[in-house]
């Protein structure tokens, strides 16, 4: 508390300046005092959980509010540094606090002497969430026709939310929150570490305060004008039919993968078909019931999609997709992980639409782009869905410089795998050449989605975020990081006896499955 008595006979010019000089340490002061300890299933320890006011639109800062949530894992040394470090979560519509223990874990040492912050994007976690449980709760592999619906139906109940203008879920407005967060920790220049959607983020953070930034990591790079996220499926896919093609033993025992890829693909179009197919059944594999429902071609294109992701995954892919063929789908749903996705990583549908409709469509699509789309299956699939979607769903006001991607004087490391379906290496390395000569990009040719994890990636990213200068921040040795072979696909056991002139795929067909394809 101020004490009066103190200004008597000062001059108002004078007093003004003391107060102008004391205001930061009031701010901090208030800041401190809104966060309190608190428990986090991800931790043993106890952790601080803080919560500011943000406007729900920011051209009106006195109008309607929301919370924004985050966690502080403090440093584990009294000694501490300013700059902590912050991760931005992926989706977009992934909650950064629900995914903090990975983060930490990859993080870890980093926070002997530095804060680790987790904050939950407007629209996520517990930040003014925009949950739609019709699509993110789903028993059933859907299809774009059933999703489009349960989308529409889920727009109506969040506008009916009491922050439900959902064109205020943006990039650009969500940065906005993360800054003041920082000012409200009273942090110096942090550090970012962004995954997938994170790091569209993490630029646009740089874009809008450049001096706020220490260093920052961008993990499977999404530039801020990639329109949607499945153009790069296609070529994933292909991968794995020409690596088998290479593999004697994978080729010997899925033979001709991409003409029977083919084949199923038409088995599963109604109007080309000869047969159409209604339903098939199979085995939910977090719930283990019995599901029989329609299945399309567009749930088997999305399936396929999710398990590109990981290179492990796309390992079991020959096998799954023989089987998919002999109408037995379990093992492509159980690869995809398609229905584990409600836990801690899971995506709020709602800020995922939201984001999505208001950046990706924000500037029409110009003729010689469209011509330089490749028109493959997952393209359609990915236009079809989002196009139908974002049709009625409300779009954020994006600034025409969100689109450009800023030349960075803080020290930026990029990482990429280049069988990634969503975010290969090419994105990586467009985006560090735009960033400049304080840009490196690390790239794992047969890694998929997110290197952080990946061999001693850890270490180099504590190296260089711990780097006294930026110059060695730059120039850190990544010797360590090694080429990997693609996984080699991989070969079910036999369950029977082997017939003459089958595959190990067919063989291994389990008898008592049968063929859930129904006419």
């Amino acid at each position: 508390m101020l004490n009066p008595i103190f200004y008597q006979g000062m001059s108002q010019l004078r007093f003004r300046l003391i107060l102008l000089c004391l205001l930061p340490l009031l701010l901090v002061n208030v800041a401190e005092a809104a966060t309190k300890a608190c428990r986090h299933p991800d931790f043993p320890q106890e952790v601080q959980c803080g919560e500011i006011l943000r406007p729900l639109n920011p051209a009106q800062p006195e109008g309607k509010k929301i919370s924004i949530h985050y966690v502080v894992l403090p440093s584990q040394d009294r000694n501490k540094l300013p700059d902590a470090v912050f991760l931005l979560a992926g989706g977009p519509g992934q909650s950064a606090i629900n995914v903090a223990g990975f983060g930490q874990a990859v993080l870890s040492r980093l926070n002997r002497r530095r804060d680790l912050v987790f904050v939950d994007q407007r629209g996520t976690g517990r930040s003014a969430p925009l949950h739609c449980p019709e699509l993110e709760d789903a028993s059933e592999v859907m299809d774009n026709q059933t999703m489009h619906k349960l989308a529409e139906h889920c727009m109506k109940n969040l506008q009916a939310l009491p922050y439900g203008d959902l064109q205020y879920f943006s990039t650009s407005i969500a940065v906005q929150d993360l800054e003041a967060v920082r000012l409200a920790q009273a942090y110096g220049p942090i550090n970012l570490v962004g995954a997938s959607y994170g790091t569209r983020a993490g630029l646009e953070y740089l874009r809008q305060y450049p001096k706020a930034v220490r260093r920052l990591v961008l993990d499977g790079v999404t530039p801020p004008d990639m329109r949607l996220p499945s153009l790069d499926a296609q070529t994933a896919l292909e991968g794995v039919f020409a690596a088998c093609l290479k593999d004697t033993l994978c080729n010997q025992n899925y033979p001709d993968l991409a003409v029977r890829w083919k084949k199923l693909l038409h088995k599963l179009t109604p109007e080309l078909a000869s047969t159409p197919v209604s339903k098939i059944s199979y085995t939910h594999p977090r719930l283990g019931n019995q599901i029989t429902a329609p299945f399309t071609r567009e749930a088997l294109l999305g399936l396929v999609h999710k398990t590109l992701y990981s290179a492990a995954s796309t390992a079991g892919l020959p096998y799954a997709l023989t089987q998919a063929e002999l109408g037995n789908i379990n093992p492509l749903i159980t690869l995809s992980n398609a229905f584990n996705l409600a836990g801690p990583g899971g995506i709020a549908y709602g800020m995922h639409f939201s984001v999505w409709c208001g950046e990706a469509y924000a500037r029409p699509l110009a003729v010689a782009a469209k011509a330089s789309v490749p028109a493959d299956d997952f393209a359609v699939l990915s236009t079809g869905m989002y196009d139908k979607v974002c049709e009625k769903w409300p779009r954020a006001t994006i600034p025409a410089e969100f689109f450009s991607v800023p030349t960075s004087k803080s020290p930026v490391l990029l990482l990429s795998g280049g069988i990634d379906p969503v975010t290969p290496s090419r994105h990586g390395a467009a985006v560090s050449t735009a960033l400049g000569p304080q840009a490196r990009h690390l790239a794992v040719e047969n890694a998929g989605h997110g290197l952080l994890m990946h061999g001693c990636l850890r270490d180099v990213v504590y190296r260089y975020l711990n780097a006294k200068d930026d110059a060695e921040a730059v120039k850190v040795d990544a010797n360590c990081l090694r080429q990997i072979p693609r996984p080699l696909a991989w070969q079910a056991p036999l369950t029977t006896s082997p017939e003459p002139n089958k595959s190990a795929a067919q063989n291994s067909a389990q008898p008592e499955v049968k063929p859930g394809v129904k006419p």
